[in-house]
């Protein structure tokens, strides 16, 4: 799962400050009630949308799921996030989340800021104590602008953001 650590080298140094920009986030609708902070991650991955038809029977793009790696402050890939939305960690810990707050984000045609309730589904580790999930700092991720054609056709939209995890 973890094997391609080479991509960790490949985070840029725009992607690594966005993880000292996490610190300033003060949007206080979304900051987790009663929680100690356990770790700050930069995310680099992809949204993906699906080509669905709508009540009108109009095809229009579908959020599917999300699917990045997140890095420590030293470049290493820590965990994996995907649909669920759910995040992993390289020792088998594994948190399912569900949206309790979001605000918009502060960069424009970005996906928005989440706040997240988690729940631990996997064995013990380093996720098993976490409550909340924080996305921060979010840039892109907004669906594809073309229009889709074809009935389950998938578009991904790269994005990165910061995910930090509370206990």
């Amino acid at each position: 799962m973890f094997t391609n650590f080479n991509r960790a080298k490949r985070v840029t140094a725009a992607v690594v400050a966005c993880v000292a920009s996490a610190a300033a986030s003060a949007a206080t609708s979304i900051d987790p009630p009663q929680a100690e902070r356990v770790v700050t991650t930069t995310a680099s991955g992809v949204q993906v949308y699906s080509c669905e038809y709508d009540a009108q029977h109009h095809l229009a793009w579908v959020f599917k799921s999300p699917q990045a790696t997140l890095y420590d402050t030293s470049g290493h890939a820590l965990i994996m996030h995907s649909a669920g939305p759910s995040w992993e960690a390289e020792d088998g810990s594994r948190i399912v989340g569900h949206v309790i707050a979001q605000t918009p984000s502060d960069t424009a045609a970005s996906v928005p800021q989440l706040l997240l309730e988690t729940r631990s589904t996997a064995v013990t580790g380093m996720l098993s104590v976490i409550r909340y999930v924080q996305r921060v700092n979010t840039v892109g991720g907004v669906m594809p602008a073309a229009p889709c054609s074809t009935e389950h056709q998938v578009g991904a939209s790269p994005y990165l953001a910061n995910y930090i995890f509370y206990k």
